[in-house]
């Protein structure tokens, strides 16, 4: 089972690498324009579903006792919202299937490449 952590600078790298037609600083600001989006949204108590891999929404925490650990003390634990996020069904089953899914079939006569966005079919036509 992997236990490597995967930063921000190391996804935009990798982004990078799938998609060598972009230029470094446009990943960058895509990824962060992303992330920004999630924030604000989630700032606003807002849901975020990104279907197939999961949804990030927030739960508010009623106030509560709880206690120090060092010296077993009861305190008072304030009232908060905290972040939540939800696996959507496909990367459940990826990560639960242990095994790489078989690429969707293509429409074109030539195989997608990985990370290379594909051109949208259009409406009413075959090919």
């Amino acid at each position: 089972m992997g236990t490597e952590n995967m930063t921000k600078s190391e996804l935009i790298l990798r982004i990078g690498e799938l998609n060598p037609h972009l230029y470094h600083r446009d990943v960058e600001r895509i990824v962060t324009a992303i992330f920004e989006e999630i924030t604000n949204a989630l700032a606003r108590s807002d849901r975020v579903e990104l279907r197939g891999f999961g949804a990030f929404s927030v739960k508010q925490r009623d106030a509560r006792k709880g206690r120090n650990p060092r010296t077993g003390e009861t305190v008072a634990v304030d009232e908060k919202v905290v972040p939540f996020f939800k696996t959507g069904k496909e990367l459940r089953d990826r990560l639960n299937s242990r095994a790489e899914p078989a690429p969707k079939a293509s429409s074109g006569s030539e195989p997608a490449q990985p990370g290379v966005a594909q051109p949208a079919k259009e409406p009413g036509t075959s090919n």
